[in-house]
């Protein structure tokens, strides 16, 4: 039963990796897992792990890395994933305008939550923030709709968006919306197109094996500036989520709809509707944190840090 637990929980963080906005992260943090998917992630970079593995130890090897918990962990985060992208491709295809809306009060909420998290806030803080939001105002104005489609690019989209699963406030998904590839990828999931499939998962985990560590280091030494740094890359990423921002898949789903384009139908009302809705799910989801989620100073630290040492940023660990 426990291990049916954890594949709950880990279908639940699948969905959330789907979503654009909700981070992973957050529901292992609500459902009390977040602390074991981490020190097993560590686990497995470890010299001793891998000296058990090397040696034919294989008993230890998988308690160390925590195996079966990680195997129950990954079995719910596949199951959701695969059922859940057929919806949200279906979605796009017939609903840009609503499901872009969506989105955007999802990831809106999402910043304006990291917002209130910083605690005594400075004129020298606007260097991290500024800095974030130059980033991602030229990554999404200077790629292309249409991004690259070679290997090498969804290796990297792979190895770059589960990162996202380890970063406080931050989804996979919303990576992969930067990364131009959010919807290609749902679509080779829905479509089963293992060579894409593959060559994500290969990225997925070089990637979190290689940037694991680094990522807990930077949020550990320097966490105000790692957060104002993400803060501002979010407000300026929030251009490639905006509702109206891709006219052509806008018109190709009013001629799904309707079979014509004219005259064009914004959906206005309809959008705000659906912005407010995705402003309220993570409003639910802190909500439901703040319950969870221990006083300051009491219960677990983030990883990587040093217990006695006392944050300097107000940022949660979601």
């Amino acid at each position: 039963m426990h291990y049916l637990s954890v594949a709950l929980k880990g279908f639940g963080m699948g969905a959330a990796n789907v979503v654009p906005g909700v981070s992973g992260g957050t529901i292992a943090l609500l459902t009390g897992i977040y602390t074991d998917i981490v020190d097993s992630l560590n686990a497995v970079t470890e010299k001793e792990t891998w000296k058990s593995l090397l040696g034919g130890r294989f008993r230890e090897f998988w308690r160390l890395i925590n195996g079966d918990f990680l195997v129950a962990l990954l079995v719910g985060v596949l199951v959701s994933v695969f059922s859940l992208a057929k919806l949200v491709t279906l979605c796009l295809d017939y609903y840009p305008i609503l499901t872009w809306a969506f989105f955007f009060g999802l990831i809106l909420a999402s910043a304006a939550l990291m917002v209130k998290g910083v605690k005594d806030f400075k004129a020298v803080d606007l260097i991290p923030a500024i800095i974030g939001l130059t980033l991602g105002l030229v990554i999404c104005t200077l790629s292309p709709t249409k991004t690259t489609d070679d290997i090498w690019f969804i290796f990297l989209c792979g190895a770059v968006s589960i990162c996202a699963m380890i970063l406080p406030g931050i989804s996979g998904s919303f990576i992969l919306l930067v990364m131009g590839k959010y919807h290609y990828i749902m679509q080779a999931i829905t479509d089963l197109n293992w060579p894409v499939i593959i060559t994500f998962g290969v990225g997925c985990v070089v990637g979190i094996l290689a940037f694991a560590k680094l990522l807990h280091w930077l949020l550990a030494r320097w966490e105000r500036q790692t957060m104002l740094v993400l803060l501002g890359f979010v407000f300026g990423s929030l251009v490639r989520v905006w509702p109206w921002y891709d006219s052509e898949a806008v018109e190709a789903a009013q001629i799904l709809r309707t079979g014509s384009v004219s005259p064009l139908d914004l959906q206005i009302p309809e959008a705000v509707v659906f912005c407010v809705i995705g402003i309220a799910v993570v409003v639910l989801f802190e909500l439901l944190g703040s319950r969870k989620r221990p006083p300051r100073g009491k219960g677990r630290v983030p990883p990587g840090s040093d217990p006695t040492r006392r944050s300097r940023c107000g940022c949660p660990y979601r």
